[in-house]
């Protein structure tokens, strides 16, 4: 298949330019293409690549013929040709057109190559109808740069930095600039120079001092004499050219500093100081010393770093004042003004940055330090805080615990005293400080807490001050109590012996281990040939019969001893009661055992006995007010108290009342404990508990007063003077209540008649020989209120 040619023709300036600069390129070259006229290219049998278009930018002459394409194949009708791509009907569009009858492209305005390096299009040979005729062209535009834009500097300023003391040559920094042209022709070839430099301080230096590589931009140092102490700062002005430094041109500015380098070493102004320092304060300054340096204030190279030379016991320290670069001077442990009243120390500085090497050779800067040590009154030492003591526990009143327990470093005497001692169980000298024992100790005490016993005591020196101290009295255990048995009472079943059972005794001390437990048991001999011990274990024993023995009660002795030092023991008496046992090894209630023995006697049964006991007593006590209803009844009216049916009753009966009351200091009723008629010899009374007629021999003992004490002597005999029957009576009355081994004074007391074989004969023989009409009774008036009655009825008025 014959494949048509496309004739490409170039405008007459353009043509020379393409041809001369390259000839076409072929994508497969099968035959040598040939020119069939000027600016014509004629394809033989392939497709030709086209060699770029190239406009220069910013070009004023438009619009602009660029190139002319046409087909060379023979078409009947008219060829029709399009353009397409970026510039046309892509964006950015409007930049290129063709005429679609001649196929000449043109440039519709300006191009500037800054943003539009290039354009790629392609053009189409249509037919009328709109079909292809040839296969689509790419044509590429190149746009051809111009030197239309100035250098520019990367930054507005720049800033650097160089030691001072720099050999010439030493980089101090480099500048930079851009420039928007084509990097690869020469209007964005650039070249830097310097075109200024200033100093501050202005005018300080005049020589060149920096210089500038063109074609990198970096800044050196060029000549000597660079010291930061002269000149602080460096201002050049720059400049870029493009074209090599014959094009396009811009300025700049580049700050450079002198930096500072240690060399310098400080120096101490004065080198002599004198301070003062009070004794026994620490972590306080007490003066400071100076150092003058020309380097940068501020900086490492300025900054100093003290040394105390002679401290080997860091008695001082020494740090820097951020500020004024002064060396502050401070104790940090305390002085001693009586060990040392003076104190010399040498000083170094040195800079924070080692000493350059460009420094002058000097030697290290030194001072001396006199440090006077200003006494004070020093408060009181203890020896020790707190003062250790251990004490047994039962330590003797007067015993000395510690002596020597404080010092004054001012060699001043010293006043002691306790401040606190809850148990007051401390002493203490005080002007020695001699701590005794005020009385024994008990470890029992809340105030002793694990074993021991804290007290704080206090020492002042003359001029007042003052310090004090806990005392800690560790507290030994001592064997100071015996052991107690427990219990004291119980029961023991018949059949304990074959049961291997008994009563559990322990026992319970006041003292604390080792000085309590393990107990020991032991038995008296004689007791033990009944009875036996088993120890069950540390604190426990089993007491049993050895025979068999009848129920009942039974007092057993028991020794029960301690493991303590010097071991104490002590006796007690344990009441056992043997009785018949249940199932539940309780006693059983039986009779016997209840009126027996207090123990083993159920509740029930217990009840039922106090029940009848109230009850009896009730019964007693109605009956008693029903006899002495009674006997008032017997009595008439207007008669006497001793009033009855005949003289005789009065002369030869003696009444039985059932209402007397012991020791009853009754002014008013007519009470008497005994009855007697004064012509006959006194009776002799015999107390009865009320309404039950057991004799007083018969009677419990009391319990208000030892009850084997003597009885007191009762009067037995009437005095001889008659008018001192009433102080017979109330010596008798007073007797009987102070007799231990009678009931208690408000106890009913009931006398009776003694019957025959009186001491004193029959009371009528007094009268025998005379009749009631000869007696004369007017004494009986003198007998007091008690006998008035009595008088009365014998009055013979």
């Amino acid at each position: 298949m014959a494949r048509s040619m496309l004739i490409v023709c170039v405008l007459a300036a353009v043509i020379c330019q393409v041809w001369s600069a390259e000839q076409p390129k072929h994508i497969q070259e099968i035959h040598p293409w040939r020119s069939q006229g000027k600016g014509v290219v004629v394809r033989v049998k392939r497709d030709w690549i086209i060699p770029p278009i190239r406009v220069l930018e910013n070009s004023k002459q438009v619009p602009e013929n660029l190139v002319q394409i046409k087909s060379d194949k023979i078409f009947t009708g008219e060829v029709i040709y399009k353009l397409e791509g970026p510039g046309v009907d892509q964006a950015p569009k409007n930049f290129f057109e063709i005429d679609d009858k001649t196929g000449v492209i043109r440039s519709k305005c300006p191009l500037d190559r800054e943003k539009y390096k290039s354009f790629t299009l392609k053009a189409f040979a249509l037919s009328p109808s709109g079909e292809r005729l040839e296969n689509p062209t790419t044509i590429e535009i190149v746009v051809l740069d111009q030197n239309d834009n100035r250098p520019a500097f990367t930054q507005k300023q720049f800033t650097g930095a160089v030691s001072e003391f720099s050999v010439p040559g030493t980089s101090v920094m480099s500048v930079s600039a851009t420039d928007a042209d084509d990097p690869m022709t020469e209007n964005a070839f650039l070249s830097y120079s310097i075109i200024g430099q200033e100093s501050i301080p202005a005018n300080a230096v005049t020589k060149t001092m920096f210089g500038i590589n063109n074609e990198t931009g970096t800044i050196y140092t060029r000549d000597v004499g660079l010291d930061s102490e002269v000149v602080k700062t460096f201002r050049l002005m720059l400049q870029v050219a493009d074209m090599g430094g014959m094009g396009l041109t811009s300025e700049g500015v580049a700050i450079i500093h002198v930096s500072d380098i240690n060399n310098h070493v400080p120096q101490f102004n004065p080198s002599s100081y004198s301070m003062k320092a009070v004794e026994n304060r620490m972590n306080y300054e007490i003066g400071r010393v100076n150092v003058t340096d020309v380097d940068d204030r501020g900086t490492g190279n300025w900054e100093a770093k003290y040394f105390i030379s002679n401290d080997p016991y860091r008695i001082f320290a020494i740090t820097t004042d951020s500020v004024t670069n002064q060396g502050i001077l401070m104790v940090v442990k305390p002085l001693d003004f009586e060990a040392q009243n003076e104190h010399i120390l040498f000083l170094t500085v040195e800079n924070l940055n080692p000493l350059s090497d460009k420094a002058p050779n000097l030697p290290v800067s030194s001072a001396i330090v006199v440090v006077t040590v200003v006494n004070e009154n020093e408060a009181p030492h203890f020896r020790e805080d707190p003062i250790q003591i251990v004490v047994p526990e039962s330590v003797a009143p007067g015993t000395l615990l510690k002596s020597n327990i404080a010092f004054d470093p001012d060699n001043s005497d010293l006043r002691y005293e306790i401040s606190r001692d809850p148990e007051r169980w401390l002493d203490i000298n005080r002007h020695t400080g001699d701590i005794t024992a005020k009385r024994t100790f008990n470890m029992r005490s809340h105030h002793v807490k694990n074993n021991i016993y804290v007290a704080i005591v206090k020492v002042t020196d003359v001029g007042g001050v003052s310090t004090t101290a806990y005392v800690a009295i560790t507290l030994k255990e001592t064997n100071d109590f015996a052991p107690k048995l427990l219990p004291l009472s119980g029961t023991v079943c018949r059949d304990a012996r074959k049961m291997a059972s008994g009563l559990v005794l322990t026992a319970e001390d006041d003292d604390f281990p080792p000085h309590a437990a393990p107990f020991f048991f032991e038995m008296p001999h004689d007791v033990s040939m009944n009875w036996t011990l088993i120890q069950v274990n540390d604190t426990h024993a089993l007491l049993q019969p050895l025979v068999d023995i009848e129920d009942g009660e039974y007092a057993v002795m028991v020794l029960v001893s301690d493991s303590g030092n010097q071991s104490l023991s002590s006796y007690a008496q344990v009441n056992v009661t043997v009785c018949l046992c249940d199932s539940f090894r309780d006693c059983k209630s039986e009779a016997g055992a209840v009126f027996g023995s207090s123990m083993g006697i159920s509740l029930i049964a217990l009840i039922i006995v106090m029940a009848s006991i109230g009850l009896l007593l009730l019964l007693l006590l109605l009956a008693v007010a029903l006899s002495s209803c009674g006997r008032r009844h017997h009595i008439k009216k207007g008669t006497g108290l001793l009033g009855g049916d005949s003289e005789d009753d009065i002369r030869d009966n003696v009444l039985n009342y059932n209402e007397q009351g012991g020791g009853e200091e009754d002014e008013n009723a007519f009470n008497i404990d005994l009855l007697w008629n004064p012509l006959d010899a006194p009776l002799t009374p015999t107390p009865y508990y009320a309404g039950s007629g057991v004799p007083r021999g018969k009677q419990p003992f009391r319990k208000d007063t030892p009850h084997d004490l003597p009885s007191p002597i009762y009067p037995r005999r009437p005095p001889a003077d008659p008018t001192d029957i009433e102080d017979y009576i109330s010596d008798g009355l007073d007797a009987a209540d102070k007799d231990p081994n009678v009931l208690p004074y408000d106890t009913a007391l009931i006398y009776d008649y003694e019957g025959e074989g009186s001491l004193a004969g029959s009371l009528s023989s007094i009268t025998s020989g005379s009749s009631d009409e000869d007696q004369d009774y007017d004494y009986l008036n003198d007998w007091g209120p008690r006998f008035q009655k009595l008088a009365n009825m014998y009055d013979p008025r």
